[in-house]
Parts: C-alpha cells; sequence; structure tokens
C-alpha cells in the first residue's frame, strides 16, 4: 500500500512554455528508458527476489520512479499547458495535438508509443540487477543528452536532480548485486575476479535497516 504526498519530490516550476522541449522530454515519461519502463520494472522484479532487503530496495527505488514520472509529466504540461495553435503549429507539435490535444501520454521523443518490451523481469537475481543497474545508465544517459538541448533553468534543474537520482540507484543496485552474488557461491567466485567486483564499493545489507533511497543525500 502506498500513501501519497500531494507534492513533487522536486519542485517545478515552468514560467515559459516550449513545446519543442516537450517533445524532447516525454521521452522520459512513456520512452525506452524513461520513468515509467523503470517504475513497471523494480515493482514487477520484486516479486521474484529471494532476499527481502533487495525485494525492499526495488519497492522503494520503483516507488521513487513513480514520483520521478509524476514530475515528467509535471514539466511537459507546463511546458505545453496555453499554448497557441499558432505556437503548436511553429514548433511542430500539431502530430501530437492531433492525437492528444495537451493531454500527457507516454511515448519516446521518436513518437513510439510506451511498450512493456522496452523492460524485462527474468526471476533470475543476478539477470534482473544488472538489468537495473543498465537501466539507471542508460536513464542518466538521457538526462545528459536532454540537459545538452535545455537552457532554461526552470527546466534544468528538475532534470538535474532527476539525473543525479540516476546515479544513487545505480550504486544501489550495485551494491545489492554484490551482496546477493555473495550468497550464491558459483557467482561469488566470478563476481570476485571481475572488474565489477573490484572496483564497486559495498555496503552490505546485513545488520543494517536499509534507508529509502529518497532519503539519500545527494549534492549537485
Amino acid at each position: 500500500m502506498w500513501n501519497y504526498e500531494k507534492r513533487l519530490q522536486f519542485p517545478v516550476n515552468i514560467k515559459e512554455p516550449n513545446a519543442k522541449l516537450a517533445q524532447v522530454i516525454i521521452s522520459q515519461f512513456g520512452g525506452p528508458d524513461g520513468e515509467l519502463a523503470a517504475s513497471m520494472r523494480y515493482l514487477s522484479q520484486r516479486y521474484s527476489m529471494p532476499y527481502k532487503e533487495v525485494a525492499g530496495l526495488l519497492t522503494d527505488i520503483g516507488t521513487e520512479e513513480l514520483a520521478h514520472l509524476e514530475m515528467i509529466g509535471a514539466i511537459v504540461h507546463q511546458l505545453t499547458r496555453n499554448l497557441s495553435m499558432e505556437e503548436i503549429e511553429k514548433s511542430g507539435f500539431d502530430k501530437y495535438y492531433v492525437d492528444h490535444t495537451l493531454g500527457v501520454w507516454p511515448q519516446a521523443a521518436g513518437g513510439i508509443p510506451f511498450n512493456a518490451c522496452e523492460f524485462q523481469v527474468k526471476g533470475d537475481i543476478i539477470t534482473d540487477l544488472t538489468e537495473d543497474m543498465a537501466a539507471e545508465q542508460k536513464a542518466r544517459s538521457t538526462y545528459d543528452n536532454i540537459l545538452r538541448l535545455v537552457k532554461d533553468p526552470d527546466v534544468c534543474d528538475p532534470i538535474r536532480f532527476l539525473r543525479e537520482r540516476e546515479i544513487v540507484h545505480f550504486q544501489r543496485f550495485g551494491e545489492a548485486n554484490r551482496e546477493d552474488c555473495s550468497k550464491i557461491p558459483k557467482a561469488r567466485k566470478a563476481h570476485k575476479f571481475s572488474t565489477f567486483g573490484r572496483s564497486l564499493s559495498i555496503r552490505t545489507f546485513a545488520g543494517h535497516r536499509h534507508e529509502p533511497p529518497y532519503l539519500l543525500h545527494t549534492s549537485k
């Protein structure tokens, strides 16, 4: 069960509409590496996760991704609200407008609709957590690309926040992956001699209460 707070995780207050930017940023709403896919991935993977600490991590991060989906939706909405027909046509937003008016609909920047095939649930500990780490890096790369295109600080600030959270999630999944592998004899040896195993700094779950990722501090 979830408790909903009627506020965004990070404030979104965009003063200047910009439909061109909205068409790019919407990819993180329903694109291949977006927040909708992330939340569905983690909240689905948790059921087959044998370790309660990691299942809790997946629940925490999956829940936070829903908050990020809400932020992206707010950004797209604020970038497109009150547009005139002239602005819609000039910005190339007319094709989207025909199908969705100014509603926020899950699609990639290229117009491809959201598809559940964009994420995976294998029921294998190492496979799922490795996918999760890759997913966070792909999302971080997408936010990097968005930041190269965005100049408005009202848009940049929440996008930077979301990018930072991808990095934190990557670290948490890496810790979980290493900890899980230490419990599986065959995986333990392979991990020990891998680049990942040598380089990753690990925080052990055993004996410690796992703090939800949204309580972790990040700096700009």
